[in-house]
């Protein structure tokens, strides 16, 4: 999160992230653990690597398929890339669903996300009303930059704050899954934090409408729709009140703003952001139709020399085909399921708000990905993957203390037995 994403290292080109060659070390590491006799790696029943195996199989497919003829060099070399990443993807889902074996360890991760949501929403604030970027002046010693740092972005004279990811729609995708986690923490902290929590929502909520982007205000209506809900009548009030006197402070802050969102959301399918989304629709038939199951290979099409999607979505429809499409949405839906369904078994308020406030972190990368085409973009796709390996720990830990509170009760219902 604090790498700027256009870092590669150099001979590796586009697959040679920080982040993805910190995966991969991570799918070793995750490999020696799974074939180590006396690891603590849980090798039972998990949903989120089954789901996560089926759809890393669908794009394996893809790339055999693809593969079945000559491929120009590009499109090869994206194919290549594509597993490369697929492997790194891999590592941090799993490692995470399979690894974090206490509360307080998966409790650790999720501050970590959310301390470093803040950090790059406090960036963002900077870049926001003074245009400067302080992640264009990070250098690492090896590596270069693999696309034109985008330095800074307007729409309508306001400043487009991205910090250190691609674009600022994937600023807003990230800020709109760490959202949940944030919320679940402020509400449940210390006395002595508790202010400082609320300080961290506050700043990761109020750089989402900073990105002027439909994406950010999606990624708000789609937390508050999974997660306030649940909360207490009282809280929902104050949830609500607060949202309205949000709205009410950037009116008078920047009013500029709020028109401009009035605009982007009246005027879709007028103006050129949605048009472009939704002829992408007609020009994508093609491509579906040449290759309908498999797709044509994933990270083979490439919108500089195609067309932009601006739809992870549509853009998987067309690598990996009906198959692939499938096995994205399946495991976004067994990370939703998985969450709610631990929830459900467990009565603690704090663990029963901090399943549903992971599956609003998976419903908000869901509705991301319906947005832009987000496997393409580091940050956003090394979180999502990472927040679906937490609801896949956790939804192994409740199935945990459910067999322990099993077991205690037939050994007091033995034990009953026996003194009768």
């Amino acid at each position: 999160m604090f790498i700027p994403s256009a870092l590669v290292l150099a001979p590796l080109g586009g697959a040679g992230s920080p982040a993805t060659l910190f995966g991969i070390g991570l799918m070793g590491w995750y490999l020696m653990l799974w074939l180590h006799p006396a690891s603590q790696l849980s090798r039972g029943l998990q949903p989120i690597r089954s789901a996560a195996i089926i759809f890393a199989c669908t794009i394996v497919a893809a790339y055999v398929s693809a593969n079945r003829q000559a491929l120009p060099a590009l499109q090869l070399n994206g194919a290549d890339r594509g597993l490369i990443s697929l492997t790194g993807w891999l590592g941090v889902l799993m490692l995470a669903a399979d690894g974090l074996d206490r509360w307080d360890a998966l409790q650790t991760m999720l501050r970590r996300i959310v301390n470093g949501a803040t950090v790059i929403a406090a960036i963002g604030v900077t870049q926001f009303t003074t245009g400067l970027n302080i992640a264009q002046y990070v250098a690492i010693p090896g590596f270069v930059t693999k696309v034109a740092f985008t330095d800074l972005t307007v729409r309508d004279g306001l400043n487009r704050p991205s910090v250190t990811a691609a674009q600022p729609l994937e600023l807003a995708a990230v800020l709109a899954l760490c959202l949940p986690l944030a919320l679940h923490q402020a509400r449940f902290a210390a006395a002595g934090s508790r202010v400082r929590c609320w300080l961290k929502v506050a700043l990761i909520a109020g750089v989402m409408p900073m990105t002027v982007s439909r994406s950010g205000m999606l990624g708000l209506a789609a937390v508050a729709l999974a997660v306030v809900p649940t909360w207490r009548k009282r809280e929902r009030r104050v949830a609500y009140l607060a949202m309205l006197g949000a709205v009410g402070l950037f009116w008078v802050l920047v009013p500029r703003m709020v028109t401009i969102f009035y605009q982007l959301f009246s005027q879709i399918g007028a103006e050129s952001s949605s048009e472009s989304r939704i002829s992408a629709y007609t020009s994508a038939a093609t491509f579906i139709a040449q290759h309908p199951w498999l797709g044509r290979g994933f990270q083979t099409f490439f919108p500089q020399t195609y067309f932009f999607t601006d739809n992870q979505y549509l853009a998987s429809l067309i690598e990996t085909g009906v198959v692939g499409l499938l096995a994205l949405v399946a495991l976004f839906a067994t990370g939703w399921c998985a969450a709610r369904s631990a929830r459900r078994g467990v009565i603690d308020p704090k663990t029963r708000d901090l399943l549903q406030c992971l599956a609003g972190s998976v419903a908000a990368a869901a509705v991301a990905f319906s947005t832009f085409d987000a496997l393409s973009f580091s940050i956003e796709t090394g979180l999502t993957v990472l927040v679906l390996g937490c609801v896949g720990a956790a939804w192994r830990l409740v199935r945990a203390q459910q067999s322990v509170c099993g077991l205690s009760a037939r050994a007091a219902a033995g034990g009953l037995e026996n003194r009768q």
